[in-house]
């Protein structure tokens, strides 16, 4: 989820302050161990929203205070919502950063693949432990949404240490095999007539 489109859906559901929205997308989340997102970047992605035409900010006088300003979804916000709800998420699954840095260790020979796996499976026992003490105490009663936001996370944490297992089995059979090298491209101008 962007914060772009998250912010324009808080609009959607009615105009807030920069404040306000910065609370009600951690509320969403179900907390900033979630899915931290500091004010200055809701004001930063309020200003881009405000100059793309998506939203619009009145300001509202207080007493004694500076104004306020609550920023509201233009039409044009919400039909951009609206591709977005209908639009689906793409999922970077190929390009990981632990996969790279396994190959490397292969490939330079500056790190044992092996300590390089256990530290990977260290890490990431480490980030399940308290998304499954936050799951237990989570109340289905009233925080239905953030228990299955909760399961998706500790889902996929299973999953990459399933895929730990398996690589870490097979360590030796890709070691094995030859290294991926680049292609040689031949260099220079074509030759003419060809």
């Amino acid at each position: 989820m962007s914060v772009r489109h998250a912010l324009l859906g808080l609009l959607a559901q009615r105009p807030r302050h920069g404040y306000e929205l910065h609370d009600a997308f951690e509320a969403v989340v179900g907390g900033e161990q979630n899915w931290d997102v500091k004010p200055a970047q809701v004001y930063t992605t309020l200003a881009r929203l405000e100059e793309s035409g998506l939203v619009q900010q009145e300001a509202v006088a207080q007493d004694g205070g500076p104004e306020k300003r609550i920023y509201a979804v233009t039409h044009t916000g919400r039909q951009e919502l609206e591709e977005w709800f209908l639009s689906g998420i793409e999922r970077g699954h190929q390009r990981d950063e632990f996969f790279l840095k396994l190959m490397l260790s292969l490939v330079s020979g500056q790190a044992d693949p092996y300590r390089v796996i256990q530290k990977q499976r260290a890490t990431l026992y480490q980030d399940l432990h308290p998304l499954t003490v936050q799951r237990s105490q989570a109340d289905p009663k009233t925080g239905l949404a953030q228990i299955f936001l909760l399961d998706k996370a500790i889902m996929h944490l299973e999953a990459d240490l399933r895929w730990l297992d398996l690589i870490e089995a097979r360590l030796d059979d890709i070691r094995r095999q030859p290294l991926p090298e680049p292609q040689v491209k031949p260099r220079g101008r074509p030759r003419k007539g060809f």
